[in-house]
Formats: structure tokens, sequence, C-alpha cells
């Protein structure tokens, strides 16, 4: 059994647990919590042993072989280095820190202590996904890629009555390009690889924080456009342009439908089986390539395609004036 820890206790890591429930030879052991009255709440309600308000403390147990963090984005960076360095393997949410940089140091800190390191970045483990990668050259040479992920925050009407939540803070290196932008951006990169050329615009928020914006990727044959929000939604689907045909994808965050459409007017649409939750193929992959033991990095979810991902949004954040504590 891959005995594991969580660090936060909001719906993603209720999403999280629903999910492990299928995974064999998981085993859900610890939580952290900055509360003791939540992290108490928490594990009571989950079922979960042991529960912390410290994380040294939690990291330095020997009770856990893996944590995934689920905690603001300005933490990643420092508590997953705390685990690997105790040799506990890391899955941790996306964006996988606020910048290039701290990407680097986590990766080297994982490589040094032959621990695991992973994004979680689900949609890339999705069988749509998968199928998506297995299918793409039928639409043949492909030209241009829009994608979209925007959905209105309910952060957001506080934030208009005046409070600034997590969502909106630059604190916690947020933001729509870092919340959403990166199920727009990793993606890509794990299909095209690293941009030839970037190009961003965004829509500020008076907190210092992006509420919208778009990234164009430019490749040598392709051009990808990506377009986020947290203050409007959309009702487009992502498309993927090619000579021979064209494929949409109902909603980049999901891939819950693929529709291929050839030149001739032919069509055809695969509807993702709801086996499980999302959130499953990510920890089914995390909990595989640590029992495999040989390699500790994922293959799909790998070190170099977080490092581009969050190389592309250290530019974007660069051109639209994004800066965020952790910068400095």
């Amino acid at each position: 059994m891959i005995k594991f820890g969580i660090i936060g206790t909001n719906w993603i890591t209720d999403r999280f647990i629903q999910a492990s429930e299928g995974v064999e030879d998981f085993q859900l052991q610890a939580v952290y919590s900055r509360t003791e009255e939540r992290a108490k709440a928490f594990a009571e309600t989950h079922g979960i042993r042991d529960w912390f308000t410290n994380i040294e403390e939690m990291a330095s147990k020997d009770h856990i072989d893996a944590v995934y963090i689920a905690s603001p984005n300005s933490f990643h960076c420092s508590q997953a280095i705390t685990f690997l360095n105790k040799g506990i393997h890391v899955l941790c949410e996306k964006p996988l820190a606020s910048n290039e940089r701290e990407v680097q140091e986590m990766i080297a800190a994982a490589k040094k202590n032959d621990a695991l390191l992973m994004e979680a970045v689900r949609t890339t483990f999705l069988p749509n996904f998968q199928l998506l990668r297995e299918k793409l050259h039928t639409i043949g040479t492909i030209r241009k890629v829009n994608v979209s992920c925007c959905k209105y925050s309910s952060r957001y009407d506080a934030y208009k009555d005046g409070t600034v939540l997590n969502a909106f803070n630059p604190a916690f290196s947020n933001g729509a390009l870092m919340d959403l932008g990166v199920y727009c951006i990793y993606p890509m990169v794990v299909l095209f690889g690293e941009p030839k050329e970037i190009k961003a615009t965004g829509t500020m928020l008076d907190s210092g924080v992006d509420g919208s914006g778009s990234v164009i990727m430019k490749y040598d044959e392709i051009e990808v456009v990506s377009t986020f929000s947290k203050i409007s939604n959309t009702h487009i689907p992502t498309e993927i342009q090619g000579e021979d045909g064209t494929v949409t994808i109902d909603q980049i965050g999901e891939f819950s439908t693929l529709t291929f459409y050839n030149r001739n007017g032919e069509t055809c649409s695969y509807v993702q089986q709801e086996d499980y939750p999302p959130m499953y193929y990510e920890i089914q992959e995390f909990v595989s390539v640590i029992k495999a033991g040989e390699k500790l990095e994922s293959l799909i979810n790998s070190y170099n395609h977080s490092l581009l991902s969050a190389r592309v949004m250290d530019e974007a954040r660069k051109q639209i004036g994004l800066v965020f504590p952790a910068d400095r």
C-alpha cells in the first residue's frame, strides 16, 4: 500500500479522496490544515487516522509514503521540497509552482532524494486525451488551435463587493492564467512541445492579478490561441484544425467528448466512459510510477512538460505585467 497524506481541506481534496477510492494500493493516512479545528473535522469526516497543523511535523513522521498538495499556489514549492527532502513522493496540484525557478528547485529536490514529483494536471491522463494523441495524425498537418477555458468565478462576486479572496490575491500566485490558463497551455505543450514565440494580453484587476487573458503560442507550422477567464463564461469548444480535418473538444478541462470532422463531411464522436472520476487517472499514474520504481518520473506529466508550461506562463506574465511576491 502507498500511504498518502493530504495538504489542504477544500473541495478539490474532497474530489481527490473520492477519486482515490478506485485506486488499488492507495491508503489515506494523514491530513494537514492550518487550524486544528479544520484538520480534526476533516479527518473525522473522511476517516483519516492522523491530522497535523505543522508541515515539518507531518513530513518528519515515518507514516506516509506520498503526499498530495492542494494548498494555494504560492505554498507549493516550499511544501513540496519539505516532503521531497524526506524522500516522500509529491503529487502537487497545478500549476506546480509560482514560476519556472521554483519548478526547477522542486525537480532538483526530487532527483536528489530519489522521490517522485508530478504535476496534477488531470486532463493529460484522461482516456480521451490519450485517444486524441493517437488519432491526431488523421486530420493531417495541424495549422491552427483555438483553446478556451473561461469560467466565471463564484469568488468574483465577493471581489466586486470589496472582499479579495485567495483566487484574486497575487500573494498566493493566483489569477486567471495560473488557475485556468494552465488547462489551455499544459496540454498544448504535451502535444506540440515548446513554442517558438509567445504573445500575451491580459485584463488586470485592481488587486494585481489578471481576470482574463489570452496567450498565442507560435510554432513552425501551428498557431495556438489560448483564451481564459475567471470573470466570464464560454460555451465554445476547443478546436484543432488540420489540413485534412478538424477535431473539437467539448471542454478543455474535461475532455469528455471528442468529435472528428473529415473534409469530406464525415464525423465521428468519442464520449469518455464515466467508469471513474476524472482525478482517478492521475492518481493511478502516480501510484503506478512509484510501484514501478525504475524511473521516478511520469512520461506524460514529465519534468520537462512542467518546466515548459511554467516557462510559457512566466513569459506571458512578463508581457502583461503580472508579478507575484514569489518572483522577487
